[in-house]
C-alpha cells in the first residue's frame, strides 16, 4: 500500500506539468506585466536581461509566461550590485 501511495504522488507531480501546454504572451500582454515602454523591452531582451522572445510566425513574436514569471521572482531578490541606471549619480549618505 506505501508503493502505491508513493506511485500516486510521483505521478501527480509529473503529470500536470506534462500535459498542460506553456503558455504564450504576446507583446501587449507583455507590456501589461512588465512596468516597461516597448523600446526598454527590447533593449533588456537584447542585453539578455529579460527572457528572449520566440517567433511562432514571420510576424508573430511571443514570450513564455514561466519564464517571464521566473523573471520576475529573480528580480524581486535583493542584489546589492543592482544599480539605480546609466548616467544616474549615486546618493551621498
Amino acid at each position: 500500500m506505501i508503493a502505491t501511495d508513493q506511485l500516486e504522488v510521483e505521478t501527480e507531480d509529473v503529470a500536470p506539468a506534462t500535459s498542460r501546454p506553456r503558455r504564450m504572451l504576446n507583446e501587449k500582454q507583455v507590456l501589461e506585466i512588465i512596468p516597461v515602454g516597448r523600446t526598454t523591452l527590447y533593449r533588456m531582451e537584447k542585453s539578455g536581461r529579460f527572457p528572449q522572445s520566440t517567433y511562432i510566425s514571420p510576424n508573430r513574436r511571443v514570450w513564455f509566461e514561466d519564464e517571464i514569471v521566473a523573471w520576475q521572482n529573480a528580480v524581486d531578490e535583493f542584489d546589492p550590485r543592482r544599480a539605480r541606471g546609466k548616467g544616474r549619480r549615486r546618493r551621498s549618505d
